[in-house]
């Protein structure tokens, strides 16, 4: 829960549909977010270094990862977001398809806070994006946006 309102999540995924059916069940279920989505690794690093059209978003309490994306894929992308001093504490979720027990521990590795599988079975997912929304969104304290900007 971020400490001044607004929890600012962003939400990195390349599957359009996979995409909307988080934001549709975290915005259902949470009040006082808001989450942009972005399906490009290349295109979160403008939005993290505030480039071009994303100079003035705000800086993202909490990241939602997906491993495959195109531009640059997110195990890069973990890796420079734990590896800069302005971003390495942002929270960062790895939210994927991916089982491969290589991707679990490259990812812990890398510093990653969570790593969840997302599963086929919509009732499941949904059930773990209510254990995501409960821990991430109301039982910790995030760093604010509007103090990180």
């Amino acid at each position: 829960m971020s400490m001044l309102g607004i929890t600012e999540i962003l939400l990195i995924e390349d599957n359009a549909d996979e995409s909307n059916l988080i934001a549709r069940i975290l915005n259902n279920h949470a009040n006082n977010i808001h989450i942009t989505q972005i399906n490009d690794g290349l295109k979160v690093l403008d939005y993290l270094y505030k480039k071009d059209a994303y100079k003035n978003c705000k800086t993202p309490s909490l990241i939602l990862l997906d491993l495959n994306l195109p531009g640059k894929d997110g195990r890069e992308l973990l890796k420079e977001i734990k590896t800069e001093d302005k971003f390495k504490h942002i929270p960062v979720i790895v939210l994927t398809n991916s089982e491969d027990y290589s991707d679990v521990l490259d990812s812990y590795d890398h510093y990653v806070n969570a790593y969840i599988t997302k599963s086929t079975d919509f009732d499941k997912f949904n059930k773990d994006m209510m254990v995501f929304k409960d821990f991430w969104l109301n039982g910790v304290m995030l760093p604010s946006s509007m103090e990180l900007d």
